[in-house]
């Protein structure tokens, strides 16, 4: 028998790791500890690399102004007039330490275990994708409130993994929907946080590891990265971008 929350259940019902699986989560958690976790490392290199080079030209650590930020924040009339390249740098931007210690610790914790469980170029494609989503939302609360953070790509990985804990792969041991009620709370009731690039990158995120899935009839974690589920991450983005534009096309 095996302890669970609602009391002793026997291992095929009890929601953790059996077999074969069990063995192959061990592997995983052996490899993210020596070495794995190559995309979500590089990640956060590019945003605490992007971030001292903010420092470096003109912004502080509780001030995100300067040429950087400036030329790369999420803001809808200049996304009107064609820098459509916002989309993306406002991703790789944060308005404080505070801001990106969060978000860094946030995606090291969640990245780590979802990258291993579905491989780098997935989880490449997911982050990147969801960071449009997340993009797309910004910009339909607030279009005329510069914007800046991985937060919509991140909360897009909390997506994702509520898809797989759903279709019966446990990342992060079935726990993730208490996590995104409890930070989904905070970016509604704190003031300054941007809950439409939230709730964006967490739709976009589902919407992708659906569609890397085929809606349950694939896995995944194993198999090939097929043409179906690339093409289902793809209409995503561009959905994503064009909403984006659908939005601010007023206020160029």
């Amino acid at each position: 028998m095996t302890p669970a929350p609602v009391g002793l259940r026997c291992p095929e019902h009890s929601g953790k790791p059996q077999g074969a699986e069990r063995v192959r989560q061990s592997f995983r958690q052996s490899k993210l500890a020596t070495g794995g976790a190559v995309v979500t490392k590089t990640l956060i290199a590019i945003n605490v690399a992007v971030w001292l080079a903010m420092l470096a030209t003109g912004a502080t650590v509780s001030d995100p102004t300067g040429t950087i930020f400036e030329k790369g924040a999420l803001y809808g009339p200049l996304v009107a007039q064609g820098d459509w390249w916002r989309l993306v740098t406002s991703m790789f931007l944060h308005a404080s330490l505070l801001h990106i210690a969060f978000n860094m610790l946030a995606l090291w914790w969640v990245g780590g275990p979802l990258e291993q469980q579905i491989g780098r170029g997935r989880f490449l494609l997911l982050y990147f994708v969801s960071g449009l989503a997340g993009s797309a939302g910004a910009l339909f609360q607030a279009p005329l409130s510069p914007t800046v953070g991985a937060s919509g790509a991140i909360f897009g990985l909390f997506g994702a993994i509520l898809v797989l804990e759903r279709q019966g792969s446990y990342v992060l041991g079935g726990s993730v929907l208490g996590l995104i009620i409890f930070n989904l709370a905070i970016s509604f009731y704190a003031s300054g946080i941007s809950w439409g690039g939230h709730v964006g990158g967490l739709i976009g995120g589902m919407l992708c590891m659906l569609a890397l899935t085929r809606f349950g009839r694939g896995k995944g974690a194993y198999g090939r990265l097929g043409l179906e589920g690339v093409a289902g991450v793809a209409v995503v983005g561009v959905l994503s971008v064009l909403a984006a534009y659908w939005k601010v096309r007023g206020y160029a």
